[in-house]
């Protein structure tokens, strides 16, 4: 390593210089040599730099509810830039936080009413966790510290979010750096029981019980909270049996423990709701979120929290600070201001209903690709599916392309589509712009990018 002062690069640096960007969630090497470079976007679709457009089967990353650069949204930005471009929020405010904090908890299922801004999806984990954890100490019950999450979950890359994550590959690399006091339950995936779903599988709400267990091994004296992703998203799509979420929510009132709705990708219209928590009429006692708060547009996450979590806080002292707890961009102005454009646009142009509506004809698609080659699974609620692929028996990743990844790769070169993989999944979650049409081109390419994969 030198400390030699390195040449300033000129102002016309050229977008092919890749060197320096350390990606996340990339394979650095390969994708360098043949970069999918994006350099446009607009409602459905990406244009790439070699000028295609792309249809966008996964919105952005399960963020871009509204459609690429909706000109309402854009616009309440570009004028919000030009007033008031950043203000503090520690013993300082704009009129925008409040605003938006208005308009967003009024989304919120039951006595949901206060919400805490962050900047992410794993930063509104960490404050429900630390939320989570100064409730009980507020409430005189400070050995409630357990967290208790489930495998398959992704709840973000902080350490916090990383530690309550149950995907393995995630986790192994910083095992040493786990947050201590949180333990697991088991996920409710089961392909032979519930193979090609619609909607919620039948089987599985029994699985619930394990939370039961796991509570009564540590006491519920020592537990303070349960997160789950109503949906588990990133993991693959997995769907919530019949009766599942229900029985959380029962099993953790009869202990006296909170139920935190990991919502980052369910939440804002995703499956035709605000939340999972209305569309499933579930009511937990945080709900995080992120995404599509404001179509992915300008860095966002909020926590929301019940009344009696936020009143639990307003003791002491006026003048003493309730939550030691926040950070710099918290309630940035640009992402207010897209936030609340963002709500007007959602209530203005239907978007919600519209997902509603295309969620049928969506299961209908995603569904059709049952029998293509390597399929073993194709699930789907909302505006989210995914279709499992058998990983086969002669492929060694990370040295050779997967047939998910293959698949994936293959949508965008040859065929026009931008989706997510994860694992053996190929998972989708379009724009709640989206229609008839788009859902057949989607689904159309997809089985054959399928079929070609040997």
């Amino acid at each position: 390593m030198t400390s030699a002062l390195k040449p300033v690069p000129e102002a016309g640096l050229k977008p092919n210089d890749l060197e320096a960007h350390f990606m996340p969630y990339t394979p650095q090497r390969s994708f360098k040599k043949k970069p999918r470079m994006l350099t446009g976007a607009k409602g459905m679709y990406y244009y790439s730099d070699d000028g295609r457009e792309l249809l966008d089967a996964s919105a952005g990353l399960w963020c871009v509810n509204a459609g690429h650069n909706h000109p309402k949204i854009i616009e309440a930005i570009r004028k919000q830039a030009g007033v008031l471009d950043y203000a503090p929020n520690f013993a300082f405010a704009h009129p925008l936080a409040f605003q938006a904090a208005s308009r967003l908890v009024a989304e919120m299922p039951g006595d949901i009413d206060h919400v805490f801004f962050s900047n992410s999806g794993s930063e509104s984990v960490d404050t429900a966790v630390k939320i989570a954890l100064g409730y009980w100490r507020m409430k005189g019950k400070p050995a409630k510290t357990k967290i208790i999450a489930r495998e398959r979950a992704y709840h973000g890359v902080n350490i916090c979010g990383t530690t309550l994550g149950g995907i393995p590959a995630n986790r192994k690399v910083f095992a040493g750096a786990m947050m201590p006091n949180v333990d697991w339950i088991t996920h409710t995936h089961n392909i032979e029981k519930n193979a090609y779903s619609k909607g919620q599988p039948a089987w599985g709400a029994e699985l619930a019980t394990d939370l039961e267990s796991v509570i009564q091994l540590h006491d519920a004296e020592n537990v303070a909270a349960v997160i789950v992703e109503p949906v588990a998203g990133s993991t693959g799509v997995l769907v919530p049996p019949v009766g599942y979420l229900e029985k959380l929510r029962e099993i953790c009132d009869k202990y006296g423990v909170l139920l935190i709705f990991d919502e980052v990708i369910t939440g804002w219209g995703r499956l035709g709701k605000a939340t999972a928590a209305e569309r499933f009429n579930v009511l937990p006692d945080m709900i995080t979120s992120a995404k599509g708060i404001n179509s992915g547009t300008v860095p966002m996450g909020a926590t929301f929290c019940r009344k009696g979590i936020y009143d639990a806080f307003m003791q002491g002292g006026e003048f003493g600070v309730e939550f030691l707890h926040g950070y710099t961009y918290s309630g940035h102005p640009l992402a207010c201001a897209a936030a609340i454009a963002t709500q007007e646009v959602y209530k203005e142009e239907g978007m919600f209903e519209n997902a509603q509506k295309m969620e049928k004809v969506w299961e209908d698609a995603l569904h059709s690709i049952k029998g293509a080659p390597h399929v073993i699974d194709v699930r789907n609620i909302g505006l989210m599916g995914a279709v499992e692929i058998d990983p086969g028996t002669t492929r060694k990743p990370p040295e050779e392309m997967s047939r998910a990844w293959e698949i994936f790769d293959k949508l965008y070169w040859e065929h026009d589509v931008v989706c997510r993989f994860t694992g053996n999944v190929i998972a989708m979650s379009p724009p709640l712009i989206v229609n008839e049409s788009q859902i057949g081109q989607i689904t159309d390419k997809l089985r054959k990018a399928i079929s070609s994969v040997k």
